[in-house]
């Protein structure tokens, strides 16, 4: 119990201690600390050796001096933490304040010609992105409206072909170029579109 209230004692002095002296202090709560365990160890095979009836509070009585140590242990290191980043916090001030900077300052340049030119090329895509997808609409509308003008042609073909009486042969001739010019034009939008594609990923 001694060497603890001893201890305690020590550690009220951290707060106050200087720079110069708070490591000696630690150095000696250490040193004390690890004392006390170093005795915690003896008097634990000590109590073993206790008759039954004292066993139990010989044991009680060291698990609490051992916690109370523990617990001191504990507060050092926190301390010592604590210490440590005020210390570095305080470095860190200090060669900031310390610090000049200069208009040439290579670590405080902006590369603002970098910026500029990258944020015009970005335009420039944009703008290239734009007239590609008008460009991709203007001719989507384009199969669109002859796909209309080819259905129209067809009906008017079928219609001649009735009033002429062509056979069955030439009106099968007829459906089946109507139906491939159909796939010709499914073809022709859908190979518009992967250049499309193509064309936006290279871009961006």
């Amino acid at each position: 119990d001694r060497q603890v209230h001893e201890v305690q004692s020590y550690m009220g002095r951290l707060e106050t201690s200087d720079k110069d002296s708070v490591h000696l202090v630690e150095n000696e709560i250490q040193a004390r600390i690890d004392n006390i365990f170093s005795n915690l160890e003896r008097l634990e095979i000590l109590s073993s050796k206790e008759p039954p009836n004292k066993r139990q509070n010989a044991k009680l009585r060291v698990d609490q001096l051992k916690y109370d140590v523990q617990h001191l242990q504990t507060a050092l290191r926190n301390f010592q933490h604590r210490r440590y980043i005020r210390e570095q916090q305080e470095r860190q001030r200090e060669e900031l304040l310390a610090r000049t900077f200069t208009t040439n300052d290579s670590d405080t340049t902006i590369p603002i010609d970098e910026t500029l030119q990258f944020n015009e090329s970005l335009q420039n895509a944009h703008r290239g992105m734009d007239d590609l997808i008008g460009s991709g609409t203007n001719i989507l509308q384009g199969l669109r409206d002859q796909r209309v003008t080819l259905k129209g042609t067809h009906k008017k073909i079928l219609d001649v072909a009735n009033m002429l009486g062509l056979s069955n042969t030439v009106m099968r001739l007829i459906e089946k170029r109507a139906f491939q010019d159909k796939y010709f034009m499914i073809g022709g939008m859908i190979l518009t579109c992967v250049i499309m594609f193509l064309v936006v990923q290279y871009l961006t």
